[in-house]
């Protein structure tokens, strides 16, 4: 036999296969590729002169986790752009305002963008958001912006008058991240809050150098560091895009990239589909393609937009949400983006348009022959009525829910739908045994909770079902550590339609491989929050190394 490149040899190895979770074994890689495993005596007939081997002990190894659906540039820029006023770090509006006003000097080109979470408003001890007179007392010199979520953002009137947002003033009647409102008092005038609008929003940019480096550091960070080896980067910009590619170019990001392109936040439908003419993506597609496009057909639960069947009961939002897409538009992004050998995205937050975008996806046919299956995002995080799966599996799509919205906003649901908010809340007991291989990503954003990239903080949401208040939410639906674990490896290859390449460790996948501090399997439900990631492997080169980690023993040839 040839001998390997490297060989890791652990008493705790992860499959992600079927049969037994965890066992001894190695796992041979050459040329990227993992070429054998197998028991740890079988490890010496794949070891020459030049192999590196690497003894763990008892340090589990597993395949690299997979966030198939990820806003990373987004996330990357908030550590350069923006003050986190994010709560419980800030408690009431008192704090944001103090801490807005502690940072005034970091405003850029007269511009100061506060980060706060999904639900800033029910977060905060007054269970309101800041309003634009409060904003207002922090400075009338600075244009400041409250981006709570990326849904939902509040502006003080300097902020308002740069944007153009005067009583005058015609929301879009396009969907970007939902259809666009200004909120109005009785006299008609712009209250400050703004929804679905941070994109039309006039806010600094980052580019050149600075956007390089927030993106290295941010993959480096909030993915590698936690063992993400293969992110699905929902797009943010053009220019993001070629920086990314530049930056796999020259060895400098731990992670495979597939990126959807968000049409028509970042590009047309019409650019996207004809990417290849004009984007000169230059390394290879193992480590960075474009794999879909991304849509939006309704917005945020944050800002009541998300189309549901059942009004809103917030004060002042007695409605359903709104479709932002309609059946032909659905049909027609379905019909091109197959035809371009993309894999069409669609973000549904509400159990209205998750029902709207099946039923059009339906009757444009289903998923189109040899074309990637369509995803609907969110499905399965709202799940009120259970045969709305049948009309899932008619359409044919995949859905792409998100436990950590079990922490995020679980407590909120029947706060904005009364009773009704209370039903099928993340119910994956339920989903698994109809079947459905669901996946766990992180949907990070501007925003998002501070451990929202760490898989191993989704896996205990699913296990834990704790949220942001403390209450367990509908402990019927807790699913095992193994198929947590399922949803955050091999489930999320296959929704990538990758799952032959990496997601499990077995012979002949890509040698994305992570080494851990130890083992879930041993660790209490709570404990899983403290696992750290030791090493991380793509294709088999060493990308991630934590400080202070054991270094494990070499074993000659």
């Amino acid at each position: 036999m040839d001998a390997a490149d490297l060989v890791l040899v652990s008493n705790r190895v992860i499959w992600m296969t079927e049969g037994d979770p965890v066992s001894p074994g190695f796992l041979a890689v050459r040329d990227g590729n993992i070429v054998a495993t197998g028991a740890p005596g079988q490890a010496a007939a794949y070891i020459g002169p030049d192999t590196q081997v690497r003894d763990l002990g008892d340090a589990p190894v597993m395949p690299g986790f997979v966030d198939v659906h990820a806003h990373m540039e987004v996330a990357a820029r908030t550590a350069y752009q923006t003050v986190d006023c994010r709560a419980p770090r800030c408690g009431t509006v008192a704090d944001v305002l103090d801490t807005l006003r502690a940072h005034l000097d970091e405003a850029v080109d007269g511009w100061l963008v506060g980060q706060a979470n999904l639900f800033f408003d029910q977060k905060l001890a007054e269970k309101r958001l800041p309003t634009r007179a409060e904003l207002d007392t922090v400075s009338t010199d600075v244009a400041i912006v409250v981006r709570a979520g990326g849904h939902i953002s509040v502006l003080n009137s300097l902020a308002l008058e740069r944007a153009g947002i005067t009583r005058g003033y015609q929301e879009a009647d396009y969907s970007i991240t939902g259809l666009p409102t200004v909120e109005r008092d009785e006299h008609g005038e712009p209250t400050g809050v703004v929804k679905e609008m941070d994109n039309l929003l006039p806010l600094p940019k980052l580019s050149g150098a600075q956007l390089r480096s927030a993106i290295r550091e941010g993959v480096r960070d909030l993915f590698t560091a936690k063992g993400v080896t293969t992110i699905g980067e929902i797009s943010e910009t053009v220019e993001g895009l070629r920086a990314m590619d530049a930056l796999h170019a020259d060895g400098d990001l731990g992670a495979r990239l597939r990126v959807y392109l968000w049409a028509p936040g970042t590009v047309s439908l019409e650019q996207a589909c004809t990417h290849r003419d004009w984007l000169g993506l230059t390394v290879p597609d193992e480590l960075m393609r474009i794999q879909g496009v991304k849509m939006f057909s309704d917005g945020g639960y944050s800002a009541a937009s998300a189309a549901v069947k059942k009004p809103y009961v917030l004060e002042g939002h007695h409605h359903c949400g709104e479709v932002a897409l309609s059946a032909d538009q659905i049909g027609d992004a379905l019909r091109r983006t197959a035809a371009a050998g993309l894999q069409l995205a669609v973000h549904a937050n509400g159990d209205r348009a998750q029902e709207e975008v099946c039923l059009a996806i339906e009757a444009a046919g289903g998923p189109q022959p040899g074309a990637p299956t369509p995803r609907v995002e969110h499905a399965g995080n709202f799940l009120p009525e259970p045969e709305a799966t049948e009309l899932w599996r008619r359409a044919g799509i995949i859905p792409v829910p998100q436990p950590v919205f079990i922490y995020t906003f679980g407590d909120f649901f029947p706060t904005y739908l009364g009773d009704y908010g209370r039903l099928g809340r993340f119910p994956f007991r339920r989903l698994l045994d109809e079947g459905w291989a669901i996946t766990g990503s992180s949907d990070v954003w501007i925003g998002s909770e501070e451990r929202a990239t760490n898989p191993f903080f989704s896996v205990w949401c699913c296990l834990s079902r704790q949220s942001f208040f403390g209450e367990e939410l509908d402990g019927d639906q807790r699913i095992t550590l193994a198929e947590a674990l399922r949803m955050h490896t091999i489930n999320g290859a296959a929704t990538l339609g990758e799952e032959q390449l990496y997601g499990s460790l077995e012979p002949g996948k890509k040698a994305d491989v992570i080494v851990l501090d130890r083992d879930p399997f041993a660790c209490a439900t709570d404990e899983l929050l403290d696992i750290r990631v030791d090493a991380v492997y793509l294709g088999g080169r060493l990308v991630h190394t934590r400080p202070g980690a054991p270094v494990p023993s070499e074993i000659g040839a």
